[in-house]
């Protein structure tokens, strides 16, 4: 099934039960687990990382962490399980055999490095303002004053305009990220779809955010199932999922009879 972009999540239907055969493609915070005020402080349940386990070996290895954290982050969290995953929106990449690719963007880097010291003086000055500095991206949270939000996305873009053309500006839930334009999400599945052990499977995305719709584009191309949590919004997901819960149900049901 495949919805038009212009559909609201709310108007698409659940999706069908996980194909061991597919190659599955999962986004981190507000898909597998549940968003914290502050990044550092997500719970990650007890039984989740021997669940990515099952369900890797389950397709010989075709899943893939898809997040804006690093990678270090997704090591950290996710421990002892460490497999094929995208951080920073596909800047960095660990391939299913263990080799990381990074890209290389030195003008999105030099862009970043004049916005980095801005973005630190507004976070320092402003209450409930705070920067994320992940390195190849800055976001800035906003969670503590979501009634700022119309002009706190207004600053970001007038900076992002300044910063010139190799950064995009990403707006999320609470945060806006600047991000270089030379990876995001729908790249980096591309790119291990190009690769063994994801080659040749029906590509599934489970995301909740803006970033995340990159991927979304990318699946329907191929003709595979994007899946959109959360409340309705526009989306070119072809189905939903109401939250992080019934994420970690759907996929609990991968591979029984």
């Amino acid at each position: 099934m495949h919805k038009d972009a212009s559909l609201t999540l709310g108007e698409s239907s659940a999706p069908p039960r996980p194909d061991i055969q597919s190659a599955l493609f999962l986004d981190v915070d507000g898909t597998l687990l549940e968003i914290a005020a502050r990044p550092e402080l997500v719970l990650v349940p007890k039984d989740l990382p021997a669940q990515l386990a099952r369900l890797s070996v389950q397709r010989e290895g075709a899943l893939a962490l898809i997040s804006g954290r690093p990678l270090a982050q997704l090591d950290r969290l996710f421990q002892p399980w460490r497999g094929a995953a995208a951080g920073l929106h596909g800047l960095e990449r660990r391939r299913a055999d263990g080799v990381v690719d990074r890209v290389l963007d030195r003008n999105s880097a030099m862009a970043l490095e004049r916005l980095r010291p801005k973005l630190a003086a507004l976070a320092a000055s402003e209450s409930g303002l705070r920067l994320e500095d992940k390195g190849g991206t800055l976001a800035l949270h906003y969670r503590a004053v979501p009634h700022r939000e119309a002009e706190i996305r207004a600053l970001a873009e007038a900076l992002r305009r300044d910063a010139g053309s190799v950064l995009r500006l990403i707006p999320g839930k609470m945060v806006v990220e600047f991000q270089p334009r030379s990876a995001n999400k729908g790249q980096a599945i591309a790119a291990f779809l190009a690769e063994p052990p994801f080659t040749g499977r029906r590509p599934v995305f489970i995301g909740d955010d803006t970033t995340d719709e990159d991927g979304f584009v990318e699946i329907r191309r191929r003709g595979g199932i994007g899946i959109r949590v959360g409340l309705p919004c526009p989306t070119a997901a072809g189905y939903c999922l109401p939250n992080v819960t019934a994420v970690l149900a759907w996929l609990a049901r991968s591979g029984l009879p």
